[in-house]
């Protein structure tokens, strides 16, 4: 009989950080810079990538000093992911939190980072550097395809 695995029997809460961070997917929907309506706190993507983002590998190219170069960049805890409404529907995290199996493209399901990129979830090839980019012009980068993607894809 093969045990079960961890994201199955473990909360969030009980997971190690290595467990915890290996729920990452690697798709970098999170980096994409996003749009709030201060009104209606309405949030929407945009195709504009964190200037950390590994445009290939959808990783971040300094995860270890991020918070440094970029002081916005939001470290996902326990807490934080119940109060973000952005996190996309395919999520690890958000998956594992409400209590839902992982998609077969996870790389800890397939047991390879590449099927997230293959299945056609992550950023990969679907965004441009927030560098040289004036912050004024986000607005023409809008995108909704960080929210539907999964969509019937379980």
């Amino acid at each position: 009989m093969t045990e079960k695995p961890f994201w199955k029997t473990k909360t969030l809460a009980e997971m190690s950080n290595a467990e915890w961070e290996s729920l990452c997917d690697g798709c970098g929907l999170c980096c994409l810079n996003k749009l709030e309506d201060w009104e209606t706190g309405e949030v929407v993507f945009t195709s504009v990538a964190c200037k950390l983002l590994d445009g290939d590998s959808c990783r971040c190219s300094d995860y270890e000093n991020r918070q440094a170069t970029v002081p916005d960049c939001i470290q996902l805890t326990l807490q934080g992911l119940r109060e973000i409404q952005w996190l996309p529907p395919t999520c690890g995290y958000r998956l594992v939190d409400e209590g839902l199996d992982l998609y077969w493209w996870h790389p800890l399901v397939s047991g390879d980072p590449e099927t997230v990129h293959q299945a056609g979830i992550s950023a990969r090839g679907r965004t441009i550097s927030e560098e040289g980019l004036d912050v004024e012009d986000l607005e023409d980068y809008v995108v909704d395809w960080p929210m539907r993607v999964g969509e019937e894809r379980r």
